[in-house]
């Protein structure tokens, strides 16, 4: 039988954290890893949304998987937060060799080139029950990338996309929650980036750091995982002169999915499990309509969600059990007039449109 539901496409998800630093077996269903998961990790992470089968009950054929790894000595949450970027760069190694074992027991496939991801996208026209999910390897915070000079052999290994920063002060740039721009690093790190052609990721970045990346890097650029400013005050969102950079630049924004990012009520210090999120999968459609109607078009909005980024089902859109839901977006997309083609942009459409230019030139 025919699959007509749309391609999905999230350009942000931390399954190589989840399952290394959390210790959760993506293979099996999230109602499974919210049974096996310990109350700690329950209290410190959520319920579970996001597994392998859930990903394939959504149609989300194809995911940005990230390496994540920062310096943060200061960093008992997460558990990615290290003293020095040896042992960054040794944490970003072990979500990698993840990725790749995934890849060699094909539940995954490396997506690398135009090639690789043209063969993806058919074969998520209809799936089969085995059909392997493309994977397009990207890294949150840079600090893995021990120099410059290592840049192109982390593209052999797949990287294509990264962030120069997350929380706090990298290794070549301060990121959220802080205040400072890019360190005498980030330069020579750019200028690498754009040598083999790797995306930089402008989400995390403080607006001064957002601002000195436009000037000096020319090469491609998007948002995996940004809200915008106006309807989520704070400086983890993109203000509108932000967003109008980023399509000027002719780059994509993926929607994130976390309350903090969607509903301005929501408060950080009272526990996730202590209250409930304002924000629902209409919230999240708003965040994207208004980078639509900026744009005047729907050619520069996507899916990013960030789900287990750090946060739960308990943090997540309160009509949002597991990543399986995503496909609840087309009826909303439908009542508010946007037509099929544009629906289809903004769900995977425009992500693919963006590697196929950048891995055309």
């Amino acid at each position: 039988m025919s699959d007509t539901r749309p391609l999905i496409v999230d350009s942000h998800l931390d399954l190589g954290a989840n399952a290394i630093q959390i210790n959760r077996d993506l293979l099996q269903p999230a109602a499974t890893v919210r049974i096996h998961d310990a109350e700690p990790v329950m209290r410190s992470f959520g319920s579970c949304t996001v597994t392998f089968p859930e990903l394939r009950r959504g149609k989300v054929g194809i995911i940005f998987g990230t390496v994540m790894s920062r310096l943060d000595p200061n960093d008992n949450w997460t558990r990615t937060g290290m003293w020095c970027q040896a042992q960054c760069h040794g944490v970003g190694r072990g979500h990698l060799a993840y990725y790749q074992a995934l890849e060699r027991e094909g539940v995954l496939q490396f997506i690398r080139n135009t090639e690789d991801l043209e063969n993806v996208v058919t074969t998520w026209e209809n799936p089969a029950a085995d059909t392997p999910l493309g994977l397009v390897l990207a890294m949150e915070s840079a600090d893995p990338i021990l120099d410059p000079d290592q840049v192109p052999e982390w593209y052999d290994l797949g990287l294509r996309m990264v962030s120069i920063s997350h929380y706090g002060v990298s290794a070549y740039s301060h990121g959220t929650g802080t205040e400072g721009g890019l360190l005498p690093r980030a330069k020579l790190l750019l200028d690498a980036f754009k040598e083999v052609g790797i995306i930089v990721d402008l989400t995390h970045t403080t607006d001064q750091a957002f601002w000195e990346i436009l000037d000096i890097y020319d090469g491609p650029v998007a948002a995996s995982h940004h809200n915008c400013r106006a309807l989520t005050p704070g400086q983890r969102q993109l203000t509108d002169e932000m967003i109008k950079a980023i399509i000027e630049r002719n780059g994509v924004i993926g929607a994130s999915f976390d309350s903090w990012m969607l509903d301005p009520n929501w408060q950080h210090e009272i526990p996730c499990y202590d209250q409930t999120s304002g924000a629902t999968l209409e919230t999240v459609v708003d965040h994207i309509d208004y980078i639509c109607q900026m744009a005047g078009n729907t050619n520069h909005s996507g899916i990013g969600t960030d789900l287990d980024g750090g946060f739960g089902q308990e943090q997540a859109p309160r009509d949002l059990n597991t990543i399986a839901d995503l496909q609840s977006l087309p009826t909303i997309f439908e009542r508010r007039g946007y037509s099929d083609a544009d629906i289809q942009r903004i769900l995977s459409g425009n992500w693919i449109r963006l590697l196929k230019e950048v891995w055309s030139t």
